[in-house]
């Protein structure tokens, strides 16, 4: 019966594999469909790419159980190797008639029960389990010996590399590792100490992210807090893969920061200030989109500084009798010192400081104030940048006489502390906590402010038509592998400890490719999970069919054998998030045809017709220069 579905002699089929790679007959095989079991389009669609993958289509159908691994425990006793071959064989075997895949997913539900059941899964997740469960089935390992890595200590990285490919044959070696196994770089770079760790590590397939570029805008609105000038919206242009110094640097830079002076960052939700952004190593791919942002320039901050919070409150109905003071706008923030004496018409002097460039001008003040209800506040002209100086603010000659403020502060027990009256009361700083105080805007105190530039404040980015219109523009593969080659920090939860600082650290990563396999699989991140959501990214990406070159994309220069790579088939997505429905493109290599399998209906398709924005999981296969043939057909 195995003759009956052989093509033809395994050792013509060893010639033929060797000098042109082509296997695969339409005429006597390969158009068999699979029977649609109940939401099985993933499975179908993973199984269709797999087996007609040549190396494996020839693997299968000749005597593999020798290679059988029966007692490996990362294995699945060889079942899984079995039904998968079995199945193989069935889809290769004469005829046309639709096979039912029942047993094969039998044994799949038993040994990965989340693939149990009749619901939709994604397919590149069951390639993953698949490729990895026939690999552990078919180790040529029986007994995997312990190795213990040694540290590249400055070494060259052709002897790391080739010392780390040894020792991971030593323990894995199957006809998986044999065709679908590559090698890349791994590099880390400590933010703290810039100790760099290098590892090369295995990969069964990329996953490559679906960007366009390698910056990002991102807008933020700068106040200063010595009143010297309106809050102004800024625009800055930052790596993507950055991190907050990169913001900040770029803020610096926008808007001329002093030396004297920094930039302090914070996030604001629902007009408090949500988290101060300290931490100059973090991602900032921790700020989304939607985010609003506001950055303050004071004075560069001495130990024992702490800041004072403004948050703004008026009055709203709740309901018919009651009212309730509620934060509008955005929070202001000066720095005071610990080691000062601060009385309560210093915080008067510190707020309508910072206050006064958003008096109206129209508003006029004399000095026939009655003193015990008004302050003076020093005017922007006449003041030293970022510094509040209360004795030269209350003698200064130019000056307008204001109201009081109704301020009121937080102590350390959440009672509110009226400081409208009791110009010298000392007020008690901790080092530990922010200052926090309340300022309760009435109608008529409203009207004297130009408060609309405390409102309104605009998120990071905002998408826009241009931007939509953008976004539709094809994308390369080439721009996405780039996008996953380069250097960016690891996200908050993949720490790395630092053996130099003997701390986690979010260091710096960068991947490079060291070794291709002979079929580079390429899965394209469409699906997008971010809080609580899940979205489907339906870009559209320009990937060749033909000469996908990755000569330029291989760190080890040592290699003489080809870089160029044919697609040879392709799983596709249609629909939305944990619905829709997979098919494949399939290219029979012998016909030099395309074909759609779609479950149990084959229908054949133009070239052209492959390049689709439902592309999702890329097969390619390993383009066979004439000298590399030529030296597998003499060996």
């Amino acid at each position: 019966m195995q003759s009956q579905t052989l093509s033809y002699p395994g050792r013509e089929l060893d010639n033929t594999y060797a000098n042109s790679g082509v296997i695969t007959r339409g005429a006597s095989g390969g158009l068999t469909g699979l029977l649609n079991l109940g939401n099985t389009c993933f499975m179908n669609s993973a199984i269709q790419c797999l087996v007609h993958t040549p190396e494996f289509a020839r693997y299968f159908r000749e005597d593999y159980h020798q290679e059988i691994n029966w007692q490996n425990p990362l294995g699945m006793v060889g079942e899984l190797a079995l039904a998968f071959g079995e199945l193989l064989r069935k889809l290769w075997a004469p005829g046309r008639t639709p096979v039912a895949p029942r047993p094969f997913k039998a044994k799949l539900a038993r040994f990965a029960p989340q693939f149990s059941g009749y619901n939709q899964h994604d397919s590149q997740e069951l390639l993953a389990f698949l490729l990895d469960g026939l690999h552990e089935d078919l180790n040529r390992v029986k007994h995997k010996p312990y190795i213990n890595s040694r540290d590249a200590d400055g070494r060259p990285d052709e002897e790391v590399a080739d010392e780390y490919w040894a020792n991971h044959i030593a323990r894995n070696d199957s006809i998986i590792v044999d065709v679908c196994q590559g090698q890349y770089k791994s590099t880390l770079v400590c933010p703290v100490c810039n100790k760099v760790s290098v590892t090369f590590d295995p990969f069964m397939y990329l996953s490559l992210p679906l960007q366009f570029t390698i910056t990002r805008t991102m807008t933020i609105t700068v106040f200063t807090c010595d009143g010297s000038a309106l809050p102004s919206t800024c625009t800055v242009t930052v790596p993507k893969q950055g991190r907050y110094r990169d913001l900040i640097q770029a803020l610096s830079n926008a808007c001329s920061l002093k030396q004297t002076e920094e930039i302090k960052l914070v996030e604001i939700r629902n007009h408090l200030i949500h988290r101060f952004l300290d931490d100059s190593y973090i991602s900032l791919s921790t700020i989304k989109d939607d985010d609003h942002l506001a950055a303050y320039k004071i004075q560069k901050s001495v130990k024992g500084n702490v800041f004072l919070q403004l948050i703004h409150r008026r009055q709203e109905q709740e309901t018919s009798d009651a009212q309730r003071w509620k934060p509008f706008g955005t929070p202001l923030i000066s720095s005071l010192s610990c080691d000062d004496v601060i009385a309560s018409g210093d915080i008067q002097t510190i707020v309508q400081t910072m206050l006064t460039p958003l008096l109206k001008e129209s508003l006029e003040y004399t000095d026939n104030s009655d003193p015990s209800t008004s302050v003076a506040a020093t005017d922007p002209s006449d003041r030293n940048s970022g510094e509040v100086d209360t004795n030269r603010a209350s003698t200064s000659v130019n000056k307008k006489v204001l109201p009081k403020l109704p301020l009121q502060l937080v102590d350390e027990s959440m009672t509110c502390i009226d400081l409208s009256v009791g110009d010298e009361k000392a007020v008690n700083l901790s080092a530990s906590l922010p200052i926090v105080v309340y300022l309760d805007w009435s109608s008529k105190l409203l009207e004297k402010y130009n408060m609309h530039y405390l409102e309104n404040l605009p998120e990071v980015f905002k998408y826009g038509p241009i931007t939509k219109k953008a976004r539709t523009e094809p994308l390369s593969l080439y721009t996405c592998l780039e996008a996953f080659l380069r250097e960016e920090p690891l996200v908050p939860e993949d720490m790395w400890y630092c053996p130099q600082c003997k701390e986690q650290r979010q260091a710096s990563k960068k991947l490079d490719l060291w070794r291709l396999p002979e079929v580079l699989v390429i899965h394209l991140k469409r699906f997008s999970y971010s809080r609580s959501m899940k979205h489907k990214l339906e870009t559209f990406v320009n990937f060749p069919i033909h000469d996908f070159d990755l000569t330029n994309y291989v760190a080890d220069k040592r290699s003489s054998r080809s870089q160029l790579y044919d697609l040879y088939a392709l799983i596709n997505h249609y629909g939305g998030m944990g619905s829709g429905h997979y098919t494949a493109h399939i290219k029979l290599l012998d016909e030099n045809r395309w074909y759609n399998f779609d479950d149990s209906h084959i229908s054949p398709i133009n070239e052209e017709d492959v390049k689709s924005a439902a592309a999702y999981v890329l097969f390619y296969r390993r383009v066979k220069s004439d000298a590399s043939a030529s030296n597998a057909a003499g060996s």
